[in-house]
């Protein structure tokens, strides 16, 4: 197995860094690199950019307008967009209904939905969990019953991620009651637009509007919104979390953070010396940087995998819990490092007129924490994915 890159892909390497140098508005990564929230404008922005290129699809086929690249090439397009500070792609259209739709969906729905989804006419977010339904999603209870023509939906989603700027929703939904858990589930594409959906917004801990509920009261949706099959909606919903999952090790993250912790604890602190001199911090550092650089091995090995045609299996699972325990431990190495700037205020403060507190790096560093401890939650939490390594490794 050969984990260096070959002269075509430092070539590659070579492009992406270029345009990201030429193309990427210094106003969006400025934002990103501050650790301040994008809008939706900022989103559509750099998702015309990608899409004017032809970079916005990188895992979909070049029937459908995607770039078609190889493992090898999306690794290398993370890094180099973590490392340009590049805002993420919004994953909902494109990562995850994308591959369903051209995987299950009808002739017309891919027709129909998928050059939407390019071009940004559409924005969508994911109807997945449930209150009492997260870890354990086969336990759902949104209802859809079908009445002639059209389902009628009853239920509650939430943890909806920017669910307040999407006009789509694919929800997961139960149309058997009666069935086993995950034998009675059904996939369909809502219109948040439609009479009966009201959107109500969370407020996390780091102040700020990125996840809410959303509530389905008599919901009516045409039956040509049903992806696949009726009940066959739990195949569907595995084959979307495998794409969910993809580089959820977030290896271009964590370098990136790394480094902007390496330049905030070169700065002096209160008795002159760089935090960088202290004997804990400094071990500290080196700790996270070691654990970072295993994980960048195993991950370019799961990469030298998918590229020769072979499954990842379990190392997926291993990779996300590993990577989700080294960006936390980043995120609270950041707020060691900026001190008491670092402590919790509201959003307001770093955002509008408001004069910033302290150096300019540190003012979200602490909503970056908070926001950041739902890595070992999301996408299959942590305790779920320690389970199915011991399963598949130990016979558990």
């Amino acid at each position: 197995m050969d984990l260096n890159y070959s002269p075509e892909e430092q070539a590659f390497r070579a492009e992406v860094r270029e345009f990201l140098d030429t193309d990427l508005p210094v106003e969006l990564a400025d934002r990103v690199r501050l650790g301040k929230p994008i809008e939706k404008s900022g989103h559509d922005e750099w998702h015309a950019i990608l899409n004017a290129r032809g970079w916005l699809a990188p895992n979909w086929p070049r029937e459908f307008g995607g770039c078609e690249w190889n493992a090898v090439q999306r690794h290398i397009f993370e890094e180099e967009c973590c490392r340009a500070h590049a805002p993420r792609i919004v994953p909902f259209g494109l990562s995850m209904l994308g591959p369903v739709l051209q995987k299950f969906g009808s002739k017309a729905q891919q027709q129909h939905y998928l050059p939407r989804i390019m071009s940004g006419e559409d924005w969508w977010c994911q109807g997945y969990s449930e209150p009492g339904a997260g870890s354990d999603l086969a336990s759902l209870k949104t209802r859809a019953v079908r009445e002639g023509d059209h389902y009628v939906v009853n239920g509650q989603k939430t943890w909806t991620t920017l669910g307040q700027y999407a006009n789509w929703i694919f929800c997961l939904v139960r149309t058997d009651p009666d069935a086993k858990q995950q034998e009675g589930i059904s996939f369909l594409l809502i219109d948040m637009d439609t009479p009966g959906i009201e959107v109500r917004p969370i407020i996390l801990l780091d102040g700020t509007h990125e996840v809410n509920e959303v509530w389905f009261t008599d919901v009516k949706v045409p039956i040509e919104n049903l992806v696949g099959e009726e009940n066959k909606g739990w195949t569907y919903a595995k084959y979307l979390l495998t794409h969910e999952r993809t580089n959820i090790a977030g290896v271009g993250f964590s370098r990136a953070g790394l480094e902007a912790v390496r330049r905030m604890a070169r700065a002096e602190t209160a008795n002159g010396r760089p935090l960088l001199e202290n004997p804990h911090f400094a071990a500290r550092m080196a700790k996270v940087e070691i654990d970072l650089m295993a994980m960048s091995t195993t991950n370019l090995r799961i990469i030298s995998m998918a590229a020769s045609g072979q499954a990842p299996g379990v190392e997926s699972s291993m990779l996300k819990v590993k990577g989700t325990i080294i960006r936390q431990e980043i995120n609270d190495l950041a707020r060691r490092a900026v001190g008491p700037y670092a402590m919790p205020f509201a959003s307001e403060a770093i955002e509008g007129d408001n004069d910033p507190i302290g150096p300019d790096y540190a003012g979200p560093v602490a909503a970056q924490y908070f926001n950041n401890r739902k890595l070992s939650i999301f996408g299959g939490s942590n305790e779920i994915q320690r389970g199915i390594i011991a399963k598949v490794k130990m016979g558990g």
